[in-house]
């Protein structure tokens, strides 16, 4: 479908939401080595599980207000106090076991960090330090493997259908295919 832009995109872009095209133009696939962005897209996957990308992206500025921008050592001291008041929060999902997993997530993430000096060298060492032309798939050997090592590590909300879409979403995987005008945009050049 061409859309009214003269562009044609994947097919789970919707066309009635600015916000979702915007995000599928100028962000998904497109390969993200800032840690802070990294734990963002990892914490806003483990709340997208059981909902749409869309609702948490329409919710993502109200996530990034409450959770401190997601700065992973201000998250990784969040107590009860604060994830009560998240749970009340209506801007976001009140999901308490969502909640904590993301302050304990916090909390392996500066480990990795501290273990590998930053966690996009730990994250991108997982694909040889480039990314990934795939399509058509839920979940790979690379997420497989990704998965096993964070749940190990203490992570949760981190199976292998959320890790698959949070290695798309950071550009580890590349995922726009034919007929999308970003499709022939496959960023070919390792890591920094």
């Amino acid at each position: 479908m061409i859309w009214s832009d003269g562009k044609t995109r994947c097919p789970w872009a919707t066309p009635h939401n600015p916000l979702y095209i915007r995000y599928h133009d100028e962000e998904w696939g497109v390969p993200v080595h800032d840690d802070q962005k990294l734990f963002e897209m990892l914490i806003l996957e483990g709340f997208q599980a059981g909902l749409s990308w869309e609702c948490v992206l329409n919710k993502r500025e109200h996530f990034r207000l409450v959770f401190d921008g997601f700065d992973p050592r201000k998250v990784a001291q969040y107590g009860p106090e604060k994830i009560e008041q998240l749970c009340q929060d209506k801007g976001i999902i009140r999901n308490r076991r969502k909640i904590q997993a993301a302050v304990r997530n916090a909390q392996v993430f500066l480990d990795v960090q501290q273990e590998f000096g930053s966690f996009d060298r730990y994250l991108w060492d997982f694909a040889g330090g480039a990314p990934i032309r795939e399509y058509g798939l839920t979940s790979s050997p690379l997420s497989d493997a990704l998965s096993r090592d964070l749940k190990k590590r203490g992570m949760s909300f981190v199976g292998t259908t959320i890790l698959y879409s949070y290695l798309q979403a950071v550009g580890v995987i590349f995922s726009h295919e034919e007929p999308c005008f970003l499709a022939p945009c496959f960023p070919r050049t390792p890591r920094p």
